[in-house]
């Protein structure tokens, strides 16, 4: 799984999980699949409703809007996902790694027809590919990307983190919080670097200065770090 690095207005560094173009195109295939059985089921129900076309096509155009504007409405109303990319745990977000707008969706979703619908999504997959950063021409229009929220569990998610020999411990008031407490945090840390919560990271990081009662200049991604490691430090040292 790629990652790219983006630095928040805050000064928050986060790592993004790049959604892989194997489940975008899985998600693709899954979303396409639900607007085919939708369209088949409308032109089914007005068959056995024997009901005039050519006379009847402007309700035939409304019922069929959810179909058309099926992206855009999904990623709209539920914060970047659609059916195919919930079930593959990826989401449209910003650039930044904040969440999109209905103005981002719109753009990506007009583009849509360039990049995926006339070129059976030969020009997304390129670019993709190329970018690096998971943007089809829809996403680097409405200045988006699409992340996977899968979670890997590794060793990193345990309390035990391994330090170098030479690691010299910075906040020795870190003593102050339990296993389970500092469990919490590093799981909330782990989390929010995953999914790019920078706000996340805002509040453990003013949480542990009010609580630690210091005051510090570092980033508040590189402090929470530092304060996982110290308490590691010393309670392996105890």
């Amino acid at each position: 799984m790629d990652e790219f690095q983006i630095e928040t207005a805050q000064n928050v560094g986060i790592n993004q999980n790049v959604a892989s173009i194997g489940d975008r195109m899985l998600g693709y295939l899954i979303d396409s699949a639900i607007i085919l059985i939708y369209t088949i089921g409308v032109i089914w129900l007005l068959m056995i409703l024997d009901l005039d076309m050519a006379e009847l096509w402007p309700l035939y155009l409304l019922v069929s809007l959810p179909a058309f504007l099926y992206y855009v409405l999904l990623e709209t109303f539920f914060n970047g996902q659609t059916v195919g990319k919930s079930l593959l745990k990826t989401r449209v977000v910003k650039i930044d790694g904040s969440p999109a707008s209905f103005a981002n969706y719109f753009v990506r979703w007009i583009l849509r027809i360039i990049d995926v619908a006339l070129t059976s999504g030969g020009i997304a997959a390129f670019t993709i590919l190329i970018k690096g950063n998971g943007q089809r021409l829809g996403d680097m229009a409405a200045g988006t990307t699409v992340i996977s929220e899968k979670q890997n569990l590794t060793i990193d998610d345990t309390l035990i983190k391994e330090l170098p020999d030479n690691y010299v411990p910075t906040y020795s008031q870190v003593t102050v919080f339990s296993d389970k407490d500092m469990q919490s945090i590093k799981l909330l840390y782990n989390e929010a670097l995953r999914k790019g919560q920078h706000n996340i990271i805002l509040n453990l990081h003013h949480r542990l200065i009010k609580v630690l009662a210091i005051e510090t200049d570092e980033k508040p991604v590189d402090f929470v770090a530092k304060v996982i490691k110290d308490y590691n430090y010393y309670t392996q040292n105890m």
